[in-house]
This record gives structure tokens, C-alpha cells and sequence, in this order.
């Protein structure tokens, strides 16, 4: 018997995992092996069970899309990510492609495209959706690539952004990231340096801007 693709679905609402498993079970030889709420909880089940492909989406509390792709790349070279977003730019396919995730998916196109991309990826070729790719080659043919995001912080530091973003105290901050509350407090000192914030505000609006919450 041919082994089944086995995908794991990342989405912080149940509804819309529910909708893109129906989709993707209704391939016999496709299975849904896990699924996971956040960021972290993706990496943790893709470290685990090695998925062949993640369809993740770019906006999930305690650790957003792009920051979970980068570090199941990192760990899982052979293990394709598919990002799913409500939004297409050059800068937004830019951090997408630099997290380690070939495939772009719009949500607006996931009911007619989601089983073309995950095909794609299941042989290891990339997959970007109709408008993305005219983003894309927009860009080319203007010889205007995106900027390179202003990407000066540690993967730690990047944590610890998101969660003060989403509203979360020091205390709350350490007990998440399993780290002592002076290590958070100097993290985020830290990061009020090297980003030049002066405030929690301007904390926020970078982590908007980053896509690391939805404002």
C-alpha cells in the first residue's frame, strides 16, 4: 500500500481547521496527521511527527506563521510549508519565502486552490496564488524586489515581542517561554534598545507591522 501524505494544520480557529481538513481528507491518500492552535504548538507536533507538508496560517497567537516556518525549516529541511494569509505584497512574499515556506496561499483562493498547493508541494515545487504571483512578477519585471525586513532580533527576542504585543504581562511572558521574569524583563530592555522604541506602543506597531499579531 502506498504510504499516505501526511499534512499538519495550523490555525488558531477550530472552524477553519475543520473546513481545510474536509478539504484535504477528501484525498483518499492524504491524511491528516495533527493539528495545532499556535505557533508553538506547530513546531512542537512537526518536531514530533515530521509531517511531509504544514499548512499553517501566518497569524496565530504565542508564536505567529513565519516564525514557526522558520524554525520548522530550519529543523525539517524535507518538510514543505504552505502559509495561508489574507493579505499579498511584496514584502509579505518576501518574509514568507525568508522563513523557509514555498508555498502562498491567499484564504480568499484556499477553497479552489488548497489541493493544487498542497500537490505542489508534495513533489517539492513551490506554489504561490494567482495574485501572488502577479506580485511577484510585478516586482521582477520592474527590477524592484522587496526590502529586506528589518530583522535584528533573536528568535527569542521575537517571542518575547509577540507576547508583550498580544497583551501579555513579564509574569505571563516568562511562565509561556518557560524562563525567569528578570531574563523577560532584559530581553525586552533589549529590545527597546536595538529597535530604538520608546514606548510599548511602538512595540506594538512593529509587531503589526511585522505580522506578528493582526492589528
Amino acid at each position: 500500500m502506498t504510504k499516505k501524505a501526511r499534512i499538519l494544520l495550523a490555525d488558531d480557529h477550530e472552524i477553519v481547521r475543520r473546513g481545510l481538513r474536509n478539504l484535504l481528507e477528501d484525498r483518499p491518500e492524504w491524511t491528516v496527521c495533527c493539528e495545532a492552535a499556535d505557533g508553538r504548538e506547530a513546531v512542537a507536533h512537526a518536531l514530533r511527527d515530521k509531517p511531509d507538508v504544514v499548512v499553517m496560517d501566518i497569524s496565530m497567537p504565542v508564536m505567529n506563521g513565519l516564525e514557526a516556518a522558520r524554525r520548522i525549516a530550519d529543523k525539517l529541511p524535507r518538510t514543505e510549508i504552505l502559509i495561508l494569509t489574507m493579505h499579498e505584497s511584496k514584502q509579505l512574499v518576501h518574509d514568507v519565502l525568508a522563513s523557509g515556506a514555498r508555498g502562498y496561499l491567499l484564504k480568499s483562493d484556499a477553497g479552489k486552490d488548497l489541493l493544487a498547493a498542497v500537490e505542489a508541494l508534495l513533489e517539492h515545487k513551490p506554489f504561490f496564488s494567482h495574485k501572488v504571483s502577479e506580485v511577484v512578477l510585478e516586482g521582477f519585471l520592474k527590477g524592484t524586489g522587496p526590502e529586506p525586513a528589518r530583522d535584528e532580533l533573536t528568535p527569542r527576542e521575537r517571542e518575547v515581542v509577540q507576547l508583550l504585543a498580544e497583551g501579555k504581562s513579564n509574569k505571563e511572558t516568562a511562565s509561556m517561554l518557560g524562563i525567569s521574569v528578570k531574563t523577560v524583563e532584559a530581553h525586552r530592555a533589549n529590545i527597546m534598545r536595538k529597535m530604538g522604541f520608546g514606548s510599548l506602543s511602538d512595540l506594538v506597531r512593529f509587531a503589526v507591522r511585522e505580522k506578528m499579531i493582526e492589528p
